[in-house]
């Protein structure tokens, strides 16, 4: 029997997927405001720093694909319950890590979870809920992931400057208890009747190993012998085009790469490449420099970025508007040239940056840009795929914004000059912040180039579709 929103049972599930999105979304924001003062405690190099992030991008980028076909077949709930247990057994692993390489094997553990988790939250509203209730509930699921972002700088802030950090990971442990009782008491099982044959676990394991391989090779390049480099680099490399080769001919496969026949998913996921892979490397360099180089605490270089929340809250619905109305093009290209040229105002941040003066007009101008573009990009993904498809192609949106974030960490810090210790070093990691800042401005400028190349044509409320 369906839930009905405004009954026990379906208050009850509700809660129990919101709480488990926005405990992943929560621990997502705040870990890069933890990343100087885990670094300093666990007396980690720059290298390990990256994989503290990257080990979660890493499990996210390469398997959330996998998730949502696997919740279809051998249940939704069931997955997603996996997910919420295996979270909190690997935040508990994190809280309790002795040294960089046990967190950094807990941060992959807890990206699989995460992986499980997310889009199963969604996929159990879209099953479990009457369909005269599903737009509303989620849209308290939206709303509430979206205050979780908010809060993520405040509630981070707020235990690392009082608790430490490892109570940003120790905080999951109830609410992941309380999210399974939910689960447990009201949410029913549901799967896809219709979902038939096997996983693509060949193409999972050559994008692990592909992504895994790279990511290892851009880290290390800094400190690792350039043969050793070329190697991990080649090789990964070699895996993710043999992914590409592999998925023409799968049968079922996890990317159906008849979708990028369409020039305009081709181009939007090119965007979504460069401006995300900004997005998280600008993120991952700026919150260091605030505290390490600017002076700010954990709490104040969180709250740094509040005007991109407030912004995407605010303008995300005008935005999409605008798109329908004159078409995805104009935004989508002048939204990531307003964020490059946000990013450059910020890369004079240094000793003595005052936040009203130094980072706020930078920061305004980034969070406009992104609230521009989000809406129209996530409208050209769908519109660009057949209705079948329109799940599978948000996946594959999704994957690429991961993927963006996870190599663009991991080869910035080498390229300009940042290993071992530079992070806790002012003056060193300020010679590396400048030119990774700019490079940043680069990767969104080349979005906007992409954006207005590749969407050429498009129309209001049709954009180009593919033959997929």
């Amino acid at each position: 029997m369906a839930l009905r929103r405004n009954t026990t049972a379906g208050r009850g599930a509700l809660a129990a997927v919101t709480l488990g999105s926005g405990m992943a979304l929560l621990d997502g924001t705040v870990v890069n405001l933890a990343v100087p003062t885990i670094g300093r405690e666990l007396d980690a190099s720059l290298a390990q720093v990256q994989w503290v992030v990257n080990g979660y991008l890493l499990s996210m980028a390469a398997l959330i694909l996998v998730s949502g076909a696997l919740g279809d077949r051998v249940g939704r709930r069931r997955v997603y319950s996996v997910g919420i247990a295996l979270f909190a057994i690997a935040s508990l692993a994190c809280a309790l890590a002795a040294d960089p390489a046990q967190l950094i094997a807990a941060r992959v553990a807890q990206g699989v979870g995460g992986t499980l988790l997310t889009p199963g939250a969604l996929a159990v509203i879209q099953a479990s809920f009457a369909p005269e209730d599903r737009a509303s509930a989620i849209g308290t699921w939206a709303g509430t992931s979206g205050i979780a972002t908010a809060l993520g700088p405040f509630v981070g802030g707020v235990l690392l400057d009082h608790g430490g950090w490892r109570w940003i990971f120790a905080i999951n442990l109830p609410i992941a208890a309380a999210v399974l009782f939910l689960v447990w008491r009201f949410v029913p099982e549901s799967r896809n009747p219709e979902a038939s044959g096997g996983l693509d676990a060949v193409g999972a394991a050559l994008t692990v190993g592909g992504l895994g391989l790279l990511t290892w090779g851009l880290i290390g390049a800094g400190e690792a012998d350039p043969p050793v480099t070329l190697l991990r680099t080649v090789g990964g490399l070699v895996l993710l085009g043999g992914f590409t080769a592999y998925e023409r001919r799968a049968t079922r496969p996890l990317v159906p790469m008849g979708l990028f026949g369409s020039r305009v998913f081709s181009a939007a996921n090119g965007m979504t490449f460069l401006v995300y892979g900004a997005l998280g490397a600008v993120m991952f360099f700026l919150v260091i420099q605030l505290q390490v180089s600017a002076g700010f605490s954990p709490m104040a270089s969180g709250l740094a970025s509040l005007p991109v929340t407030v912004a995407l809250f605010t303008l995300s619905s005008r935005a999409s508007a605008l798109g329908q109305r004159i078409g995805p093009r104009l935004p989508m290209t002048v939204g990531p040239l307003v964020c490059a040229a946000g990013v450059a105002l910020m890369s004079g941040v240094g000793g003595g940056t005052r936040y009203w003066t130094g980072v706020f007009p930078g920061m305004v101008l980034f969070a406009l840009g992104l609230a521009a573009l989000v809406s129209p990009l996530t409208a050209s993904v769908l519109a660009a795929a057949p209705d079948r498809l329109a799940g599978t192609a948000s996946g594959i949106n999704n994957a690429v914004a991961r993927s963006g974030s996870l190599l663009a960490v991991a080869a910035l810090p080498p390229l300009v000059g940042l290993t071992g210790d530079a992070y806790a070093d002012p003056a060193a990691f300020t010679a590396g912040y400048r030119p990774a800042m700019l490079a940043c401005a680069v990767l969104l400028a080349g979005g906007g180039i992409v954006s207005w190349f590749g969407l050429a044509g498009t129309r209001p409320n049709q954009p180009e579709g593919g033959d997929a």
